[in-house]
């Protein structure tokens, strides 16, 4: 048996809104044997683009039975039968919860009718139930409405069944083993069967080929298939079940590498249903020079395109905090640093050192700060055997990276600028390089500074 199912809700996703209306049909394969239909109080507002999409309003609702008043007839239903619906994992989310809070598990096997069509009638414009429909002479009386479209569902589901290999379709979708039951509506399981074990970053695009969600994995083709099987109604994952229509990968050499890689796409593609990571940075950089009066001054301000800096920061915070410890351990006047930024008197000249003396202290701090910031090459194997990564830290700060001969010892920053390919630098991306290094530490190869290495 199947019950053909059609809810209108009060929004786009299970965990936040509520059902309005259900009506249900009961198929025995052949035609519809019993249906089930009743507005229901979602105790909540029906927003007004769903009333005039609907004509379902606040008022129609209001002595309408709760879900809880009419679950046990709704389990009942559709406990025995295979789950029917046009865009199935929809309707199942959110009878699912609802069902739950009312104390019913419903676990059914499902049947997505947009899939099926596409297997049974292919080539046709558009899968939605409206021009489906029409592609198939069939008249929707009563549309988006619950009755009616669950109505033109049924026909449309006796129409597919009387094709030859309908059946053999079905029962392919209806296995356990099969990826049908949980896959968004548009998004083939060769799509998914394609995808390699790996580690890398995918992309998940919509239906024009935007990408709309960036991730990294150690095993690409797990990873995805864990954002559709696991259980959740909440807004982001109904989102990937509707827009979902192909993915796409990179290969990459470890999971560091998808790291770095993940985070440069987010912030390249800025994907719409990226969360982390997408706040924007604004660089900072520490910059020395020399006043009227002599002195060497330090001072953190915003990145300067054309002006180099001593070292860089995503954040003023950090910058400052780096900068008072310098001024602490070499005994630089803070008001010179900025660090103290009232105004510099006569008498703050007077106690000051002359400016032979401070400078020395000034570029002795600096010369300690170089110290601290290494450059070196992180080489590890790559998946191709006769390449290896490398990635490229200079001064302290990720420069970019890509793959070298398996052969191929770095010993010159100048050589490897010519090889790799540069990326932005960002603490997420340079902390976690600094963390896999020291974890690994016979993967790092120490590199003299540029100047030294020319030749």
């Amino acid at each position: 048996m199947y019950a053909i199912v059609d809810i209108e809700t009060t929004g786009g996703h299970a965990s936040g809104n509520g059902i309005t209306e259900i009506a249900i049909c009961i198929h025995n394969g052949k035609k519809v044997v019993d249906r089930y239909h009743t507005l229901i109080n979602p105790h909540q507002n029906i927003p007004v683009y769903i009333t005039a999409l609907t004509g379902i309003s606040n008022q129609m609702v209001s002595t309408a039975p709760g879900f809880e008043e009419v679950a046990d007839e709704i389990f009942a239903y559709l406990n025995d039968a295979v789950f029917v619906a046009h865009n199935v994992n929809f309707d199942y989310s959110f009878l699912k919860h609802q069902l739950k809070n009312s104390g019913y598990e419903l676990n059914v096997k499902k049947l997505c009718t947009v899939r099926l069509g596409r297997k049974i009638f292919p080539g046709l414009p558009s899968y939605s139930l409206g021009n489906f429909c029409r592609s198939m002479g069939i008249e929707i009386e009563n549309r988006h409405r619950a009755q009616g479209d669950a109505d033109a569902t049924a026909t449309l589901f006796s129409k597919m069944l009387q094709q030859e290999g309908a059946q053999v379709h079905i029962d392919k979708m209806l296995k356990k083993t099969s990826s049908e039951q949980w896959l968004p509506t548009y998004l083939d399981k060769e799509v998914i069967e394609a995808l390699p074990n790996k580690p890398g970053v995918y992309y998940f695009h919509n239906a024009k080929g935007k990408i709309i969600y960036v991730g990294k994995a150690i095993n690409i083709r797990k990873r995805v298939s864990s954002h559709f099987t696991h259980n959740d109604d909440g807004k982001r994952r109904q989102h990937f079940l509707r827009l979902v229509a192909n993915i796409t990968c990179q290969v990459c050499a470890n999971e560091l590498h998808a790291l770095v890689l993940e985070s440069t796409e987010i912030k390249r593609l800025w994907p719409k249903y990226n969360y982390s990571q997408k706040q924007p940075t604004q660089k900072f950089g520490l910059y020395s020079f020399e006043d009227g009066k002599g002195y060497i001054r330090l001072a953190i301000d915003k990145k300067k395109k054309h002006l180099k800096a001593h070292y860089y920061f995503n954040l003023l915070h950090e910058g400052l905090v780096m900068l008072i410890k310098m001024a602490d351990q070499f005994e630089l006047d803070k008001k010179l640093c900025y660090i103290d930024k009232s105004p510099i008197t006569t008498k703050d000249i007077e106690f000051l050192e002359p400016p032979s003396h401070y400078n020395r202290k000034v570029n002795a701090a600096l010369q300690a700060l170089e110290a601290q910031l290494p450059s070196f090459a992180l080489v590890d194997d790559a998946v191709e055997t006769n390449k290896k990564l490398c990635m490229l830290v200079e001064r302290g700060s990720f420069w970019g990276m890509g793959y070298i001969d398996a052969t191929h010892q770095p010993t010159s920053i100048v050589r490897l600028k010519e090889i790799l390919s540069p990326y932005a630098d960002n603490d997420f991306i340079r902390n976690s390089i600094y963390s896999f290094v020291e974890l690994n530490p016979d993967k790092k190869i120490p590199l003299p500074p540029q100047a030294e290495a020319r030749g």
